[in-house]
């Protein structure tokens, strides 16, 4: 059977799919905001599963409550898979209580977050991990606000660290977003025991960090996720690809240090000649490296300007998504018209 996790976008749902990570060895996650983000990512889950070579499949949605048209579209999609797929969900949000009285896979406890809610699921079938429990209390203790719990103000520094850690933008590059997620949550299991842990652990979050994406030559922060994401985004390149008049370049979306790494990119890139991000306003900003006039193209495609080798522009026609392939599509099919 292989897992596919929905989670929120916090501590509780990150760490949801880092206790099931422990006890599932073939397992894919994703994780979503409330809204229309949730569909999109259940239709994806589905459309996975239906490409996959496992006939027996789960489904596990975690810390986010489905609203009633949501739940029935879980049916909908399980009902029309040619797999067989078995759909649970573990919550803690009063505001699901409906769909829990309708649905028998609708698990709800509102007296816990829903990390512990998953430990203790898994842990009754699959058997216990007791060097998880001082985790989950901890997590358990700040999503419900048990100001009152010795772990509190160790679960204000995790709260904070994940709410903070978006140096991986999650829509863009998913599963490395996830990945890091964990390599966060592993990285803070060794300072529990520590005398005076929140404040140890909340002088270390820079240390950490810069192991985790430190290469072989030791640089500032900046600098070095600057280098990872040009490494992603290199690996990752033809996947990313837009044509604009013959000419090549890269489509991105809300990446952090657009300036940095678009120029980056294009010195360790030179078969491309253009790099693009649109951020969550729809503005868009572009970078060249002399082989296109970027401000020619933000003034004829959408009506901007700028530097030949740095201009913008903003997209008022762009239609958000959460799957980055759609936002891609888009852009060629904006490109081939001119």
């Amino acid at each position: 059977m292989k897992l596919y996790h929905l989670s929120h976008i916090d501590l509780d749902g990150y760490s949801c799919q880092y206790i099931t990570k422990q006890y599932f060895k073939d397992a894919k996650y994703y994780n979503s905001n409330y809204g229309d983000e949730i569909d999109e990512k259940l239709r994806q889950i589905f459309r996975d599963i239906e490409k996959n070579m496992y006939e027996d499949n789960l489904v596990l949605i975690t810390d986010v409550n489905l609203t009633g048209a949501q739940a029935n579209r879980v049916e909908d999609l399980k009902s029309n898979s040619s797999k067989r797929v078995e759909i649970l969900l573990l919550d803690h949000h009063q505001s699901g209580e409906a769909q829990a009285n309708l649905f028998d896979w609708y698990h709800l406890d509102i007296t816990k977050c829903a990390t512990k809610i998953t430990y203790e699921y898994f842990g009754k079938i699959l058997g216990e991990k007791p060097e998880l429990k001082h985790f989950v209390d901890i997590v358990n203790s700040i999503d419900i606000w048990l100001d009152y719990e010795d772990t509190f103000e160790l679960g204000k520094v995790l709260l904070k660290l994940l709410a903070d850690s978006n140096e991986i933008n999650r829509i863009m590059f998913p599963a490395d977003n996830n990945k890091y997620m964990f390599k966060l949550l592993d990285a803070v299991q060794s300072y529990f025991e520590k005398a005076d842990a929140h404040i140890v652990l909340d002088e270390s979050i820079h240390k950490i960090k810069k192991q985790i994406f430190n290469s072989a030559k030791n640089d500032t922060l900046d600098n070095l996720i600057a280098s990872y994401i040009v490494d992603l985004l290199s690996l990752q390149a033809n996947k990313l690809e837009v044509v604009y008049k013959g000419q090549k370049g890269v489509f991105t979306y809300s990446l952090r240090g657009v300036s940095v790494i678009g120029n980056m990119f294009l010195k360790h890139n030179p078969q491309y000649d253009f790099f693009m991000n649109l951020s969550g306003g729809k503005n868009i900003s572009f970078r060249a490296n002399d082989k296109l006039d970027v401000s020619k193209l933000a003034s004829d495609v959408f009506g901007g300007g700028g530097h030949k080798n740095a201009s913008g522009a903003r997209y008022k026609e762009f239609k958000d998504s959460f799957i980055y392939q759609k936002m891609r599509t888009q852009i060629n099919e904006v490109f081939s018209k001119f």
